[in-house]
């Protein structure tokens, strides 16, 4: 049993005015009552508060202080109320007990051991109870409920009627009630890629349209797959200033008829003799 002591003062006065003006001075509003005892309303110091609840650091624990009457007194922490934006301290309720009276306080749970279900089945561990509601005499009181979870397998859970007895101390939860479990691991999810229907009518990508179909050039069309006339690197157009003539072309790699130095087109028998006695019968 963990034991502190705290210093506390009477305060005169009640109502929120007087609980504010405590509090601007430093002080938090509380009371003190029990089965044995009239409640008293008391004035706390706050910083020696935080620093005894650090020191308590989550465990279930008894504290001494001395009542406003002189009396020496013994009691536990029975609900803190903090304001939930600027976490100030608003009020402190302490229950008193004797030493030779039960009292029933909730203790925190701690588990102990690494589960069997985690280390080799990949299991998660569930605490259903973060809190037990005991009875027992002040110096029976346990810091926490100690539950062993290395035994734990996948989808097993410990009960109140599995955990350890502890002496002197009775535990006041319905024993079927779960602490702790130790759940399946979460099933992976498999994200399916669905392709996409083609429109249709459409190409797939770097498909070579079929012939005659639309938009598909028919086959001996003019310009059929050649370049617009005038674009970079378009062919040049039939009988333009160095075009290369159609294969099997008449006067195919021939200059053309009365191009200087040209030689007569094949064919043209006896071309130009036959002209020049045309002209000399004109004469």
């Amino acid at each position: 049993m963990k034991q502190f002591k705290l210093n506390v003062t009477a305060r005169e006065g009640k109502g929120r005015s007087v609980s504010r003006r405590l509090r601007a001075v430093g002080k938090i509003p509380g009371i003190l009552y029990g089965k044995q005892t009239s409640p008293v309303q008391l004035a706390i110091d706050a910083p020696e508060f935080r620093r005894l609840l650090k020191a308590i650091g989550g465990s279930a624990a008894i504290i001494e202080f001395q009542r406003p009457d002189g009396r020496n007194a013994i009691s536990f922490i029975q609900e803190v109320q903090k304001d939930p934006l600027t976490d100030e301290f608003i009020h402190i309720d302490l229950h008193e007990v004797a030493p030779d009276e039960k009292m029933e306080i909730r203790v925190g749970v701690r588990l102990l051991g690494e589960s069997f279900g985690v280390k080799n089945e990949n299991g998660i561990i569930e605490v259903s109870a973060h809190s037990l509601l005991l009875r027992c005499l002040p110096k029976d009181l346990p810091e926490f409920v100690e539950v062993d979870v290395t035994e734990l397998h996948v989808n097993q859970s410990i009960h109140v009627s599995e955990l350890k007895k502890i002496a002197g101390v009775e535990i006041l939860d319905k024993p079927g009630l779960p602490v702790v479990s130790c759940g399946e691991p979460p099933a992976e999810e498999v994200v399916a890629t669905v392709a996409a229907a083609p429109v249709e009518g459409a190409l797939a990508e770097g498909a070579v349209p079929a012939e005659g179909a639309a938009g598909a050039p028919a086959a001996g069309a003019a310009g059929a797959a050649v370049p617009a006339a005038g674009a970079k690197g378009a062919a040049p157009a039939a009988g333009a200033k160095g075009a290369a003539p159609a294969a099997g072309a008449a006067g195919a790699a021939a200059p053309a008829a009365g191009a200087k130095g040209a030689a007569p087109a094949a064919g043209a028998k006896g071309a130009a003799s036959g002209a020049d006695k045309k002209a000399s019968g004109k004469k």
